[in-house]
């Protein structure tokens, strides 16, 4: 059996384009999402808004100019664009012609997430939207946050994260752990109906100088990852762990170690992405400096991470269409990759429909 690496993109569907507190009041952000330059900026009304990074005049960036009062403002000529993408004031000109617009992008700020539809605007639904309720919840989860820029495709992530054998050897000083305990590691993984999801247990294990630096364990715990994969590039991770012997797989929220993690990552280009990433403390919830120190944990094994994808891409690069062998330990992986290329399809074979 064999797995290819590249994967073509899920159009309609939401993306996370920015953290929240990426986009401030009365500035811009840049970022190219599969391969089209956009900025982001927020309106008098301090609402959101991405448009195409193009101005319909004479091609110039958008990100050259600045926001004003009544949009965003071209660095060249000086023509002004709402958040609609709709020009409002052209210097010198007394009438605009309806045609003066760029390309606008349906964007949902919640949850400290921006996100944005990259395909038919007509059909960008919210209700599709992940719900993320930790982010809401500063008490019970307080949470860190960061972006990462990675030069590998964004598959690579989510098979990163649906197949955990890699913590004992890319994390050993973090996260990890004994490599025999990771391969006899319990694993209950599916395909769901918006991607896949898989919960994996170790059981009477040494707990991780991670777990061990946050909650102090005296001896083994009982370990558990349950992780979600969501189309199109979100992965939802809840990481335990309690004492042997009281009952962990019965009562998961009991007093411990928890975590709750957040990842997307939203292509850039075939071979780069967005990373975005938070970490929610829910063990020392009264300490931000428990948090802090979540942080410093969790931050390196993201680059450690971050050194492996863009090392695999390299390599693959030099002979894109060599397959890659898959492995037992890949199923989950396998579910997440059967679930995009399906939804793929589906999306393929509504749009030829709709071209009839």
């Amino acid at each position: 059996m064999t797995e290819t690496t590249i994967e073509p993109y899920l159009r309609n569907a939401w993306y996370l384009g920015a953290w929240s507190d990426e986009v401030a009041d009365g500035g811009h952000l840049a970022r190219t999402i599969m391969s089209q330059p956009l900025v982001f900026f927020r309106g008098p009304d301090g609402k959101a808004a991405a448009l195409e990074d193009r101005c319909c005049h004479r091609g110039a960036p958008l990100t050259h100019g600045n926001v004003v009062e009544a949009g965003i403002e071209c660095g060249y000529h000086g023509l002004i664009f709402d958040g609609s993408g709709q020009c409002v004031s052209i210097p010198g000109a007394d009438s605009i012609p309806p045609q003066t617009k760029v390309r606008s992008y349906p964007v949902v700020e919640r949850q400290e997430f921006i996100w944005i539809w990259m395909g038919d605007a007509e059909r960008a639904d919210e209700s599709k939207i992940i719900d993320y309720p930790h982010h809401d919840d500063h008490a019970k989860w307080p949470h860190c946050k960061q972006w990462l820029p990675i030069e590998s495709n964004y598959m690579m992530m989510v098979d990163n994260l649906m197949d955990l054998t890699h913590l004992a050897y890319v994390h050993a000083k973090t996260i990890g752990g004994n490599p025999q305990a990771h391969s006899r590691a319990e694993v209950d993984s599916r395909e769901t109906d918006t991607g896949a999801h898989y919960i994996r247990w170790m059981e009477d294990a040494t707990p991780p100088p991670t777990y061990q630096k946050a909650v102090g364990f005296e001896g083994n715990v009982d370990r558990w990852w349950d992780f979600e994969f969501v189309a199109p590039s979100s992965v939802i991770q809840w990481n335990g762990a309690v004492d042997v012997g009281k009952g962990a797989r019965e009562n998961q929220d009991q007093p411990g170690f928890h975590l709750r993690l957040f990842h997307s990552a939203t292509p850039e280009t075939d071979t780069t992405f967005h990373y975005f990433w938070s970490a929610a403390n829910g063990y020392q919830q009264d300490d931000p400096e428990a948090t802090d120190v979540l942080y410093s944990e969790i931050a390196p094994t993201f680059l450690e991470d971050k050194m492996i994808m863009e090392g695999q891409q390299a390599r693959i690069d030099l002979d894109p269409d060599r397959p890659l062998v898959t492995i037992p330990s890949d199923k989950a992986l396998t579910h997440a990759r059967t679930a995009i290329r399906r939804l793929i399809a589906e999306e393929r074979a509504e749009l030829a429909q709709a071209a009839e």
